[in-house]
């Protein structure tokens, strides 16, 4: 019998996973936090405009929190696969397994971090600029205000803080 094939969801991934589910925790990975870091040039922005999506960037001391997903038994390398042609689109994203801790205890999950070497990385920005990236960007799967305030709303849905999200969903529906 193969083992569980979990998958971290911390940004698009907590609404519209795209894979079949058969359970879901609250997780936490240590030592990265959820950042708008990465420049978008085909989903939520283009190469002529880029937009920003969230990556888990590394960061001593941080922890991202947000939900392992247990992929259906019988789909592991169906989801590989789409998660490989969704998150892998040019390369920005390093597939990795993490380390996740949750109420039912430790569990190890398939996650894509930012690759603070490639071209599309933009750690740092302020906040202020991201969301004025984020309020006109638009790419291949729709607005990149939609993409932030899907994820906002979802993590609050989940009771998940997120105290820079939070913000940039208030300003960028200012900016709106």
């Amino acid at each position: 019998m193969r083992e569980t094939l979990w998958v971290f969801g911390y940004g698009s991934l907590l609404w519209n996973p795209e894979f079949p589910v058969a359970d879901r925790r609250i997780a936490r990975a240590a030592g990265w936090h959820r950042s708008f870091c990465m420049r978008s040039i085909h989903h939520r922005g283009t190469v002529a405009d880029p937009g920003l999506v969230l990556a888990l960037d590394r960061a001593a001391g941080a922890a991202c929190d947000g939900v392992a997903f247990a992929v259906e038994a019988g789909a592991e390398d169906a989801t590989i696969a789409a998660l490989r042609e969704r998150e892998l689109i040019s390369s920005a994203y390093l597939e990795t397994t993490l380390p996740l801790d949750t109420a039912e205890g430790r569990i190890t999950a398939l996650a894509y971090v930012i690759d603070p070497d490639h071209n599309q990385y933009c750690g740092g920005l302020a906040l202020e600029e991201q969301a004025q990236i984020i309020a006109r960007a638009r790419g291949g799967r729709g607005l990149n205000c939609d993409y932030l305030w899907s994820t906002a709303a979802h993590l609050a849905e989940l009771g998940i803080a997120d105290a820079d999200l939070e913000w940039l969903a208030a300003r960028v529906r200012a900016l709106a």
